[in-house]
């Protein structure tokens, strides 16, 4: 019997996984959206305990974005797009970013009451690493 996960990419699905945690680096930078990001959830960088924690949020995200770039290839496999190319990434990857991240981070912003801002810098963020994920497993094959 093989193994149920023996088709995926798991060189792919590291180097997705990576590159998205890079972007959110990237993202949630001076160079981008940190400082409205910060503004929008009244967090002090400053603050004695704003680092507390780090590394479980740094390694728990990685974790989870692992989950997402798994996820990703199960369905460019069974869509039978594994190997088209970048277009074909970037396809699933919005379709992934939008309906399934996007969706569940704006339905608990209504219920939380988020600003609008915060929801397009998350949400953004998400949409943005599925489609970069997507590219990567789409095109490695």
């Amino acid at each position: 019997m093989t193994n149920l996960f023996d088709y995926l990419n798991w060189g792919a699905i590291a180097i997705a996984a990576l590159a998205y945690f890079v972007v959110g680096a990237l993202w949630y930078s001076p160079l981008l959206f940190v400082k409205k990001w910060l503004a929008y959830l009244n967090i002090d960088p400053n603050a004695p305990d704003a680092k507390k924690g780090m590394a479980v949020m740094f390694g728990g995200s990685l974790i989870m974005m692992i989950v997402q770039a798994i996820a990703i290839a199960i369905l460019a496999e069974r869509l039978g797009i594994r190997g088209d190319g970048w277009m074909s990434g970037l396809k699933l990857g919005a379709l992934t970013g939008c309906c399934f991240c996007a969706t569940t981070i704006g339905i608990n912003y209504f219920y939380e009451k988020k600003p609008i801002g915060l929801f397009l810098i998350n949400a953004g963020y998400a949409v943005v690493g599925n489609i970069i994920a997507g590219v990567i497993i789409c095109t490695w094959y």
